[in-house]
């Protein structure tokens, strides 16, 4: 039985930038026995290898990569991390010193962090000063797990057993004078050194360990991109492939009716803020309702629509779509009742029923009160509550639904986040409805709590969680 949980650490704004690394860190909780371990094993990372010449435009096309991957949590990992630290005899010979030979890399060091990053592991990154030419002996770059992994350096290929825990292999083709202006440039302005250094370097090491090295491993790569991030093509066509193997969540794979709404930074950044225990009321409220209100504009596109022409102002006739008359919304109390508002706020003086099912930890389930609309089985149902756990609960909310006349077909359930237990349960019994989601957690523990979960939605969003 596999063992996991989850560490939050980042705060919205964290979320904004290019390079994150990630916000799922499985530690050690222990889960249900009843997990399914097909669905809750973490999804491999891709991998993706980025090499090239000096200053070839390696980070630009990593950047822009991470920029258009932005709906999946992708971390940067950089061979000039790995350096290793130059020795007194070294440093007072560095001008001696071949930084571009395999030798000055750390490589042991470098597969242990990505073999862990794979299997979902945090790892620390060591931070190497350029101009020390030595490693922080007291900082460290955390890198979380992730969706995608880029590792960039000039000699990423040049290992084989680097390069065989790659999925795609990347190499960044420049003219040799462009790279080399480039690299005046940087080591000059970032670097702190002086031109004459700079080109005596590359005449003594850089161009031969490129000749030696780095243009050998051309060959194998998957795909070469000229001119470096100039290239918008060829990086379309590789985020795309990228986007491709990705794939939906495995859930979403095996069951056709589960639907989870694309994530950004905003949606991964009001999660976060939700997750978070020391959150106050207010802004868990706050953030709750913007993703609530997310997850039934997606619901609502989900219902059947009809063609309706209008004429505009300008007298043109505008071909579109008619809503769905025949609608009500049904809350499992009391936290679905938090889904209204916005459920309200999208369907101008729509019914909404209710259902109170009361539970004895999650074995006993029991019909408290129901009160719907007479004539519900003709109308689509949109039924709410913020958090699928188990599927006990849901299932007799939608048993209910069903004696009442509404086909299955006609149900949607609306959710922020959802257990893989509670999909299963609701799915293998009611393969045709169709379930809404703004995230698929990792699994139950063994009080039947979604971990890593938000606690007990009601109370926090009521306030009675005191």
């Amino acid at each position: 039985m596999s063992e996991a949980s989850i560490s939050i650490e980042y705060a919205m704004e964290k979320a904004s930038g290019p390079h994150f690394s990630g916000f799922r860190t499985p530690t050690a909780t222990s889960v249900s026995s009843t997990t399914f371990s097909d669905a809750n094993v973490p999804r491999e990372p891709f991998v993706i290898g980025v090499s090239g010449g000096t200053a070839s435009g390696k980070t630009t096309v990593c950047d822009m990569i991470i920029q258009q991957l932005h709906d999946h949590r992708v971390v940067l990992v950089n061979q000039d991390s790995f350096y290793r630290g130059l020795n007194s005899e070294e440093l007072k010979r560095v001008h001696e010193y071949n930084f571009d030979h395999p030798d000055a890399f750390d490589t042991e060091q470098l597969l242990e962090c990505i073999k862990k990053l794979k299997i979902g592991h945090s790892v620390q990154v060591p931070v190497y000063d350029f101009k020390l030419h030595r490693r922080s002996s007291d900082s460290f770059r955390q890198v979380n797990a992730s969706d995608v992994i880029i590792l960039e350096g000039i000699l990423v290929f040049h290992d084989q057993r680097v390069r065989n825990l790659m999925n795609m292999k990347i190499f960044v083709d420049a003219d040799a004078d462009v790279r080399l202006a480039r690299r005046i440039r940087r080591d000059t302005v970032e670097r702190g050194r002086d031109v004459n250094s700079v080109l005596e370097q590359y005449a003594k090491f850089v161009k031969p360990a490129f000749d030696d090295f780095v243009l050998p491993s051309k060959k194998y790569a998957d795909v070469i991109i000229p001119r470096g991030g100039d290239n918008h093509v060829a990086i379309d066509l590789i985020v795309q492939h990228i986007r491709t193997k990705l794939g939906q969540h495995d859930l979403c794979k095996i069951y056709p009716n589960v639907y989870v709404i694309q994530s950004t930074f905003q949606i991964r950044g009001m999660h976060t803020l939700i997750r978070d225990r020391d959150i106050s009321k207010h802004d868990f409220v706050f953030y709750s309702d913007r993703l609530i209100r997310l997850v039934v504009e997606h619901g609502l596109g989900h219902l059947p629509f009809t063609e309706k022409q209008v004429v505009t102002p300008t007298a043109t006739v505008y071909t579109g779509v008619d809503f769905c008359k025949k609608l009500c919304g049904v809350s499992i109390v009391r936290s679905g009742e938090s889904m209204e508002n916005a459920l309200r706020a999208c369907c101008k003086g729509i019914k909404i029923g209710k259902i109170l099912i009361h539970r004895e930890g999650d074995d006993g389930k029991q019909l408290i009160y129901e009160k719907l609309p007479t004539d519900i089985s003709e109308r689509h149902v949109l039924l709410l509550d913020p958090v699928l756990a188990t599927g006990n609960s849901a299932n007799q909310a939608i048993e209910l639904l069903i004696q009442k006349g509404v086909p299955q077909s006609h149900i949607i359930f609306l959710n922020l986040i959802s257990a893989p237990e509670g999909i299963h349960c609701v799915c293998k019994r009611y393969p045709s409805l169709k379930i809404v989601t703004s995230e698929i957690d990792v699994a139950l523990n063994e009080e039947f709590r979604v971990i890593p979960g938000m606690g007990e939605f009601g109370d926090r969003y009521f306030g009675t969680d005191d």
